[in-house]
């Protein structure tokens, strides 16, 4: 179940905080709880990429994207992910979470989200390439910029950022369909 009590929690906690600008990290503390887990008691790995919601919203909120979504019945999906797990939390266990705009090209925001055990080991980090849409599809980001209010360039995408999208145009889009049933062997009934 999507966390929504959590999200407005979070909405309602930064509400009143300072405005972000572009770039500048939003900080928020989260805790696994039992619902969050796997059968190993930890962070269930597509219930991380659930609570990054819960950084990613609070920042678009923070930095007044939310508004201008509301003002130009905008939409905010999700292109792509790359994800890194690497320390387990368990249950009970807090995070802080770091949530940034990274950069941005034509079409796509690129959001950083990484979250931090209490030793100070990262045990996650993500990049999102998010879209602002519009009822003909992809609204552009300098559309969005200036619907800010905001006359800016992008940072530089770092290169393992530009590398990811490389990566990502080479891939085939539909999947093929008959890729995975021809590579694997014939199998009769037990």
């Amino acid at each position: 179940m999507y966390p929504i009590v959590r999200l407005f929690k979070e909405l309602r906690l930064f509400r009143n905080a300072p405005p972000l600008a572009l770039g500048e990290v939003h900080v928020s503390h989260h805790l696994c709880w039992p619902w969050d887990i796997d059968l190993w008691k930890e962070l269930n790995n597509g219930r991380a990429l659930t609570l990054f919601d819960l950084g990613r919203i609070p920042l678009a909120q923070r930095s007044g994207l939310l508004t201008v979504l509301r003002r130009e019945r905008w939409g905010l999906i999700i292109a792509g992910t790359a994800v890194r797990y690497r320390r387990r939390v368990r249950m009970f266990e807090k995070v802080e979470m770091r949530s940034r705009l990274l950069c941005w090209d034509a079409r796509f925001l690129y959001v950083e989200q990484s979250m931090w055990k209490t030793d100070g080991e990262c045990s996650s980090h993500a990049v999102y390439r998010s879209a602002v849409t519009d009822q003909s599809g992809i609204v552009s980001t300098a559309r969005l910029m200036a619907a800010m209010g905001l006359e800016t360039s992008s940072p530089p995408m770092p290169e393992w950022v530009r590398q990811w999208t490389e990566a990502e145009a080479m891939r085939p889009w539909p999947p093929m369909q008959d890729a995975v049933a021809t590579a694997l062997p014939d199998r009769q009934p037990a």
